[in-house]
């Protein structure tokens, strides 16, 4: 792709970041309003599976989507946020939107929008709805961005699944500071006579999804009741009401992709489609302890082992931990860099055990950003040795000059691991 053809897409985001910035407001009602002026392309797109949650949603949907691609069905895929390039949160029928489609998808949104307020995040689903609505598949994977209920995916009537990944506190300014709280927010995606998925739930927050599922007469498929998973002598083992699956072990690195893969199991179960060992072993998702074998980086510290995670509340920090106890003992060093609007000390206290040091940084062109400084500051009171760097380069450095043989993590944010794919995969 020349620079040239690039920058139209880039161009017609900058403008849209321009009219309306890039706020969080919480409604349907500019999404419906926009669809309108569209002649409703959400209503002429593939069979929907609608997928909410705090933690696992990436994971599960890139499960199921490799196992329905692997029965040779078609998919359109809706995520974010992305990491290097918009184009990431687009797939259509199979493949990254291309830039002549990306670029008149959205000219044509602004367009039907006019001069009317409206967010990024609703332009740009409206314009992934314009997509998927022009080009055949069978199935539409539409994963939420905040929330639920006023999430502007949530402008479905009647999709063939929707799926609750873990709920866990994050985004309490938006959602509520109880697990009650956001597990409603989560449930407002279940719709009439729809089967629901759950993953693995707190019993409050499960309650929550039940009394939903049950007032509009929706089938719930949730985990320890209607299906089990497992592992069993290095193979996955699932079990629902329709019988045992002896299984590989997820691509996807970690102890709970365990769960993960469970239900995306019971999703492609509940559809009656898709190939579940290609679900278990073709599935990717970047930046989810992903380790990195190329790069820049990589030729900073040749002998060291370098991982990357864009996990960014406890929950996320729960796994991390879990997945790190998994893998052989090595001086482990943390790089990370947050948002100032996340639980900082919440993320780094289930991670102290696992980890000799911690070294912040900032997070490049990010104005949420917490300061290195600030971010040493919570380590430390969280129970990390810690320090400061000008660059997650100059932290590796450091951290290999002590230990060439580390084991390094950089964490805390995809904003940051988008920066460090860009260039380092």
């Amino acid at each position: 792709m020349t620079p040239v053809t690039q920058a139209r897409s880039d161009a017609l985001l900058d403008r849209m970041m321009t009219l309306h910035p890039k706020i969080i407001d919480l409604t349907l009602d500019r999404m419906w309003r926009v669809l309108g002026a569209l002649d409703h392309p959400e209503l002429r797109v593939a069979p929907v599976i609608h997928i909410a949650g705090t933690n696992g949603k990436g994971s599960t949907l890139a499960m199921i989507r490799a196992g329905l691609e692997g029965a040779g069905l078609r998919t359109h895929v809706y995520t974010s946020p992305h990491l290097t390039r918009f184009h990431e949160r687009i797939r259509v029928a199979g493949e990254l939107i291309d830039e002549d489609m990306l670029s008149d998808t959205l000219d044509h949104c602004l367009a039907a929008n006019g001069p009317d307020p409206i967010t990024y995040f609703e332009i740009t689903t409206a314009a992934a709805f314009e997509a998927f609505a022009r080009t055949p598949a069978d199935y539409t994977l539409l994963e939420t961005g905040l929330g639920g209920r006023l999430d502007a995916t949530n402008v479905i009537d009647t999709p063939a699944l929707s799926i609750i990944t873990p709920v866990d506190l994050d985004h309490q300014q938006f959602l509520g500071d109880t697990l009650e709280a956001i597990a409603g927010e989560k449930a407002g995606i279940i719709k009439h006579g729809v089967p629901v998925i759950v993953g693995p739930q707190t019993d409050a927050a499960l309650e929550v999804i039940e009394a939903k599922a049950a007032g509009l007469c929706a089938p719930v498929v949730a985990h320890g009741q209607q299906w089990h998973v497992w592992v069993e002598r290095e193979r996955l083992i699932f079990q629902d009401e329709t019988g045992l699956l002896d299984l590989p072990l997820p691509a996807l690195a970690g102890p709970h992709q365990i769960q993960n893969a469970g239900t995306a199991l019971a999703a492609l179960r509940a559809l009656g489609k898709g190939d579940f060992d290609t679900a278990m072993t073709q599935a990717t998702w970047p930046a989810r302890m992903q380790r990195l074998r190329s790069g820049p980086l990589v030729e900073v510290a040749p002998e060291a082992e370098l991982w990357l995670d864009g996990g960014h509340n406890p929950h996320a920090a729960r796994a991390i931990a879990a997945t790190l106890e998994t893998l052989r003992k090595r001086p482990t060093h943390l790089i990370c860099g947050m948002l100032n609007t996340k639980d900082v000390t919440g993320y780094m206290v289930p991670l102290t055990k696992w980890a000799e040091s911690l070294t912040a940084v900032s997070i490049p062109g990010q104005t949420a950003t917490l300061s290195a400084e600030e971010t040493a500051k919570a380590a430390h009171a969280s129970g990390f040795e810690a320090g400061t760097a000008e660059s997650v380069e100059a932290a590796l450095a450091q951290i290999v000059r002590a230990d060439p043989l580390a084991r390094v993590l950089i964490c805390g944010s995809l904003y940051l691991a988008g920066e460090i794919l860009k260039t380092n995969g």
